[in-house]
């Protein structure tokens, strides 16, 4: 088996990936870090000398345990009544320059997670580990049990249908060069990386949080070393999640949401960083992610 010291290693390099792959499947915080924990109780049970890429033998096992509890659980869960009713745009997002300044509104919308619900499990994965975690096919054949050329399809058919889908209006742009950003500050604050988080960081970003409405702290360094101060702590656990606005990210602490912070993306850095703390914008987000307030 592996050592304690390996194991932790892979738990700090590779968990906030996983639970962030996790979320995107199952738009489920708690179940996220269900089957990531189970995840890393399977590798430390596996012999040495087994698995020779921890990363993508955990990306495959959890994606995995991800697709069982679509199929097997009652995953689709219950919604407030307006959910689909609720006044997404209805502009044609092929015609939105992904290079536009993008913002973050006072509520933060959940349009690709309902247009995800509409696909087979299969489609979902597929979808999920390929156009949002750019994964070859080669890896998603693992996943689904299916052959290479398959998952294309699977995913080719996926894609069709989230274009296709109107209910929850159109799904939210996220350019691949977002994600990666998004990814990168992710792992930046989860690691107290002051030095990674100034990397993604424009230098003369600013940042504000509608808590204390009025200031905004200018500089990359004074911005990274306030997100590193309240959101790199233990517990604490960050995910992308696409608005119709731009990237954002959610924070969880025991499973709560206890913050959104949107991000403003130019040329590949983090120009503006956006925290929503105010329970008049969290309580109607629990509502969309959990069917409460």
């Amino acid at each position: 088996m592996f050592s304690d010291e390996e194991i932790g290693r892979a738990w700090s390099a590779h968990r906030p990936y996983l639970i962030d792959l996790a979320f995107r499947m199952l738009g489920d915080i708690g179940a996220a870090e269900d089957v990531v924990q189970e995840a890393f109780f399977r590798l430390v049970q596996t012999p040495v000398g087994t698995v020779n890429d921890a990363r993508g033998w955990l990306i495959v096992v959890t994606s995995r345990l991800c697709l069982d509890h679509i199929k097997s659980a009652p995953w689709r869960r219950e919604r407030p009544a307006d959910m689909t009713a609720r006044d997404y745009r209805d502009a044609d997002t092929s015609s939105v320059d992904p290079a536009d300044r993008v913002t973050l509104d006072d509520e933060v919308r959940l349009a690709l997670l309902v247009v995800l619900e509409s696909l087979t499990p299969a489609e979902r994965v597929a979808y999920v580990l390929h156009d949002v975690f750019q994964l070859p096919f080669v890896v998603i054949s693992q996943t689904v049990g299916r052959p290479p050329t398959a998952c294309r399809q699977l995913a080719s058919r996926a894609r069709r249908k989230v274009r296709q889908t109107r209910d929850a209006g159109p799904a939210p742009v996220e350019p691949a060069g977002h994600r990666a950003v998004t990814r990168r500050f992710i792992a930046a604050c989860a690691d107290g990386d002051l030095d990674e988080l100034l990397a993604v960081l424009d230098p003369d970003a600013s940042g504000e949080v509608d808590a204390r409405k009025g200031l905004i702290v200018r500089g990359a360094d004074r911005v990274a070393r306030n997100l590193i101060r309240f959101w790199a702590r233990p517990g604490f656990v960050l995910v992308s999640q696409p608005s119709d606005d731009g990237p954002a990210v959610l924070a969880f602490s025991e499973r709560k949401l206890i913050g959104v912070i949107g991000l403003t993306i130019e040329d590949s850095r983090i120009t503006k960083v956006h925290v929503h703390v105010d329970e008049s914008t969290l309580i109607p987000l629990r509502g969309l992610l959990f069917g409460a307030g």
